[in-house]
């Protein structure tokens, strides 16, 4: 099987890697691609979101499965492209994908179908939604209803942070056409846990689940990133709870978007917080989420390719997912300014060969003049994997203290609260 994966990521790294352990695959290939990703795969330059390019890639190199990674190619309609060339492809349509374009739309889906989630206005207009804010209070979230990298949430702690945030969003353009649209939620308290599922229309098969770390900062200090690092399994959350949150939320979500004609194909990922009052949606994702790939793939014991293979035919229900007991724990090393603006063109050194029990995610990598260099905020997701959370910890800063690149930062509490929970 030749397999293309679409993207540049960690996640398209960990995709890549997991897809060359399979028997099936003697091919792969990655577009846009990374620094990292050269050494296994073939990288053409071609954009993420030109569809008919990417088709056109697919079709000369007789590409058997296509896989889309990032949120801006399921939205800009690659699979859409790809379905009327006739050509196998792992993702939603654009319009199943947005579920996680629009903030609004999850949101009206959610009640709609009586799916739990925190109350929730959406706005067009900054003074109305000023308004709202001050009716309800402090903490509450602001949120660009559109695409923003991870990073269009505020979790404002004061009205006067909250208010800030609409202007940012809707007067300044903080992120461009995403914040022509806000909505403004109840603030959630309680343990956040990542689930995703791989869903066939109303076949529903979860993941072994994850915790991402979105502040910048130790203690979830600072703003919100892309995620700075994540581990799973996440034991302070029951496997009780886990059930609870597949036949509460995920397989409601999937029948709901069947009835509204929304054919789902792809991954499904649940944002949860663990509330008081039960699991409570944050957000829902269209794809592989990032880092959380980077600690659930490792950790899946069935052939990759063939679970994709399963979902663009249709045939999911047939599959049995194994997954291995082990621990993974994933620490991002970023660019000094991240997740602001970055300074790019650092040289990066320490990347030998890795343990057994280690693998390094490239995401904002690149060559220049034969020397590997950072090219993003997000530069390396280095992973380790052990008999439990306390050991694929210590394995993975071992690994990260050797890697080095003029203003690196990561945080340094990754996975404590899982740690506590053993």
């Amino acid at each position: 099987m030749r397999v293309l994966v679409i993207g540049s990521g960690g996640r398209e790294h960990a995709l890549l890697w997991k897809l060359m352990q399979s028997p099936q695959v003697t091919q792969v290939y990655c577009t846009p691609g990374n620094g990292g990703m050269g050494e296994h795969a073939v990288t053409p330059s071609i954009s993420p979101t030109d569809g008919e390019a990417l088709v056109r890639f697919a079709q000369e190199n007789q590409i058997d499965l296509t896989v889309v990674g990032p949120e801006a190619s399921l939205m800009a309609g690659v699979v859409d492209t790809f379905e009327k060339a006739g050509l196998a492809v792992f993702g939603p349509r654009k319009n199943a994908a947005q579920v996680e374009g629009s903030k609004r739309f999850a949101k009206d889906l959610m009640d709609k179908y009586g799916i739990p989630t925190g109350r929730y206005r959406a706005f067009k207009d900054s003074e109305a939604a000023i308004e709202y804010i001050r009716e309800q209070g402090a903490p509450i979230v602001v949120k660009a209803d559109g695409l923003a990298a991870g990073k269009g949430v505020i979790v404002a702690r004061t009205l006067h942070e909250a208010e800030k945030a609409v202007e940012d969003l809707m007067t300044f353009r903080a992120f461009g056409k995403a914040g022509e649209e806000i909505v403004v939620e109840e603030y959630l308290e309680g343990e956040e846990i990542s689930l995703m599922a791989f869903v066939d229309g109303e076949t529903v098969r979860p993941m072994v689940p994850a915790q991402d770390h979105k502040p910048v900062f130790d203690g979830d200090q600072g703003p919100n990133t892309g995620g700075m690092g994540a581990y799973s399994p996440v034991l302070q959350i029951s496997e009780e709870r886990i059930q609870q949150i597949v036949m509460e939320i995920l397989e409601p979500m999937a029948r709901g978007m069947e009835k509204e004609g929304l054919h789902y194909r792809g991954v499904l990922y649940a944002g949860l917080m663990m509330t008081a009052a039960g699991p409570k949606v944050i957000e829902f994702n269209a794809r592989f989420g990032d880092p959380e790939t980077q600690v659930v793939l490792p950790r899946l014991d069935s052939d990759l390719a063939e679970i994709l293979l399963a979902v663009t035919e249709g045939r999911l229900q047939d599959l049995s997912i194994q997954w291995k007991p082990e621990a993974s724990v994933c620490v991002v090393m970023a660019s000094a300014g991240y997740p602001g603006d970055v300074v790019k063109g650092k040289e990066i050194q320490g990347l030998s060969v890795d343990p057994e029990d280690t693998m390094v995610f490239h995401a904002g990598t690149a060559w220049e003049e034969g020397t590997l260099v950072t090219a993003g905020g997000r530069v390396l997701a280095v992973t380790s994997w052990s008999v439990d959370l306390q050991s694929a910890r210590e394995a993975a800063y071992r690994r990260v203290e050797s890697i080095s690149f003029e203003g690196v930062h990561y945080r340094r509490d990754i996975g404590i609260r899982g740690v506590k929970a053993e």
